[in-house]
C-alpha cells in the first residue's frame, strides 16, 4: 500500500514544481499537482499489483 501513497506524495509535488517553474500561480500548481498526483498513484498501484502477484 505504500506505492501509490508514494506516488500520490512524489506526484503532487513534483507537479506543483514544474507548475511554480513554468510560473504559474496557485491553481496552476494545484491542478498541476492533483495531474500529477494520480498519474504517480496509478504507477503506484500498478507496481503493487506486480509485486503482489509475483510473490504468490
Amino acid at each position: 500500500m505504500i506505492f501509490p501513497l508514494s506516488g500520490l506524495l512524489i506526484g503532487a509535488i513534483l507537479g506543483a514544481l514544474r507548475a511554480k517553474a513554468r510560473g504559474g500561480k496557485g491553481k496552476d500548481m494545484l491542478q498541476w499537482g492533483a495531474v500529477f498526483a494520480i498519474i504517480f498513484g496509478l504507477i503506484g498501484l500498478f507496481v503493487l499489483i506486480i509485486l503482489q502477484r509475483s510473490m504468490v
